[in-house]
């Protein structure tokens, strides 16, 4: 019979990197902050890390930034392709999923809205390097509704995706104002109600009104 290994044996669990730490502090205090309001003394203090051990894993606190918006681009498919997964063949109910949780999120004391969207308001110079991976991700998050409406059977599939993609935009902002009880608690219904607006207009109106009968 194998002998237990006792905890003084176990090999003692190693302490998270500097750089990991110094992602983690910054994602946390940008996304609750503002990158513009966190300066990097206020990081390396909280992560308990020096200046030195910060710009030796990132050369600037714009690089920094770039690589929380990087890490928050990566969260936000996650839970978009779970939504996704979750519904496979079936483009509305893998959107409206998503979407209600974003509704359920968005009103929970201490959302923040989305950080790349935050972060495109915070640096609207073109080529800034947070600017930048945050139109990436947006042209892309555009890109796959567009894709999906088309799935749906939109007939201007590029309408319908713009029109999930302000509400989506929409939910992310007006959270910021109203908390609980705000407006983002109806995103999914509100996107359901779009969704099929575009798919009677597709039908045409014969289909339409015999979808009444």
């Amino acid at each position: 019979m194998a002998s237990k290994i006792s905890s003084a044996q176990r090999p003692a669990s190693k302490p998270p990197l500097a750089a990991e730490r110094i992602r983690k502090t910054a994602r946390e205090m940008f996304y609750r902050d503002g990158i513009r309001a966190v300066g990097v003394d206020a990081i390396v203090s909280q992560a308990g890390v020096t200046k030195p051990s910060l710009y030796r894993s990132f050369s600037s606190k714009d690089e920094l930034a770039a690589a929380y918006l990087r890490d928050y681009d990566a969260e936000f498919w996650a839970r978009f392709d779970a939504a996704c997964e979750a519904h496979p063949g079936d483009p509305r109910a893998q959107v409206l999923d998503y979407l209600s949780g974003l509704g359920a999120r968005a009103v929970q004391n201490g959302y923040r809205g989305c950080g790349l969207t935050n972060a495109a308001v915070e640096y609207p110079e073109a080529g800034h390097p947070a600017r930048a991976v945050a139109v990436e991700h947006k042209v892309e998050l555009r890109r796959r509704l567009a894709a999906m409406a088309a799935e749906m059977g939109a007939a201007d599939p590029a309408a319908l995706g713009d029109g999930l993609l302000l509400l989506f935009e929409g939910a992310f902002v007006s959270s910021q104002l109203f908390g609980e009880g705000g407006p983002a608690g109806r995103v999914a219904q509100m996107a359901d109600k779009l969704i099929q607006a575009h798919l009677d207009a597709s039908a045409g109106p014969a289909a339409t009104d015999s979808q009444r009968d």
